[in-house]
């Protein structure tokens, strides 16, 4: 038997390696001679920077760069020859033949992840690590960049990492430095220009554009801890400052209606106007990256999950993804998550009927605890699935 292990993260628990890991040891222990193909999954988000580069053999990198709040944090990138990509996905990417492209994770310095609930403030966190970032991939001399903006704890449009990459913001007493939302009433001006770059690559798989009801601010605010009579104000400064954006830019204001330009606080549409960055699809980055469909199509069974499953999953995420190509494929697949919808549970929709799904946290057990015990539930239900099967 040849299984295709393929997880995503269990947030705030385990990471997609690790759960691979503990789910590739349980069915080797229940299943002695099966064969594993372990692939970690990313959305973009905590991981992307480090499961694309191991996957092609590149060298991950550590910059010491600011935070979203003051302070300083290491953040992971990595460089992988372009040469070891096919010929077809750096096509795809519209990246060079030859030379190298960096990865890199706005997770990693731009990022919920670590940041306090208390510190969770989208009128003070800023996009200026992530630009950092950028600038030292720039400097070590990539011929693209793939950035992936998942999990971010900004709604900066991305000038936090503009201004570090060079762009100055005028307010009525001169330069304003340092900028965060929070000081976006003292802006009526933008101003210098930002250092030479690379073609950028942004990894998204959401369409929400950058303003309205379905934007940045309503969606993803609350989230990042933007309190509901704040949204007003958030939105009119976002408004304002996209707009001095595209005027500093000379680029027309239809920039800002774009779909995907809401995802990570808008960072998308900053790099769209100023470095005319482009998007592409995330999970078809990964899953081309990856080489996904033909692991699966190898596969005898495929083994997947994620630390909530639920409809949202089946909307374009990697585990929901995995699914329906190992349904189409006629491969038996296994979802194993710490929590799955009730609604899947009973309802059954078509997307998933054929499934095998296991919630490995039991009902009534405080989050808390699911999350500490999460590799050790994890690993009793895999191996106790492999066993019966």
């Amino acid at each position: 038997m040849r299984a295709l292990v393929a997880f995503d993260k269990f947030k705030d628990s385990m990471g997609a390696a690790d759960a691979c890991r503990v789910a590739s040891d349980a069915i080797r222990r229940a299943r002695a001679g099966c064969e594993v193909d372990v692939a970690p999954l990313t959305d973009g988000g905590e991981g992307f920077a480090r499961i694309l580069t191991e996957a092609r053999g590149g060298e991950v990198r550590l910059a010491d760069v600011s935070g979203p709040r003051p302070g300083r944090v290491g953040a992971e990138w990595g460089m992988v020859a372009l040469e070891t990509l096919e010929p077809e996905l750096r096509q795809w990417l519209a990246v060079p033949a030859k030379g190298s492209l960096a990865v890199v994770e706005m997770a990693q310095a731009s990022g919920l992840q670590g940041l306090p609930c208390e510190q969770r403030d989208p009128f003070r966190t800023t996009t200026r690590g992530t630009g950092q970032v950028i600038r030292a991939v720039a400097e070590a001399g990539a011929s693209a960049i793939l950035l992936g903006i998942g999990g971010s704890a900004t709604n900066d449009i991305g000038l936090g990492a503009l201004e570090a990459l060079g762009l100055q913001f005028l307010g009525p007493g001169g330069a304003v430095k340092g900028v965060t939302p929070a000081m976006w009433d003292e802006i009526d001006g933008v101003t210098g220009q930002i250092m030479a770059l690379p073609p950028i690559r942004i990894a998204c798989d959401v369409s929400n554009p950058l303003l309205g009801s379905n934007g940045a601010t309503a969606v993803y605010g609350p989230q990042k801890g933007l309190r509901a009579a704040d949204l007003p104000r958030m939105q009119a400064g976002m408004e304002r400052m996209a707009k001095l954006l595209c005027a500093y830019a000379g680029k027309g204001t239809g920039f800002i209606d774009e779909p995907c330009g809401g995802a990570a606080g808008g960072i998308g549409f900053g790099f769209r106007v100023v470095a005319d960055a482009m998007y592409v699809p995330g999970f078809e980055v990964v899953s081309r990256w990856l080489r996904l469909e033909p692991r699966v199509s190898e596969a005898d069974v495929v083994i997947t999950g994620e630390g909530r499953f639920d409809r949202s999953s089946l909307q374009g995420k990697g585990p929901g993804s995995l699914c329906r190509w190992a349904a189409a494929a006629g491969k038996p697949t296994w979802v194993f998550a710490g929590q799955i919808a009730t609604e899947l549970m009973t309802a059954q929709p078509e997307a998933i009927r054929q499934l095998r799904l296991r919630q490995i946290s039991p009902a009534g057990m405080p989050l808390a605890e699911a999350l500490r015990r999460a590799p050790e539930l994890l690993a009793l239900e895999v191996g106790a699935a492999f066993e019966k099967d």
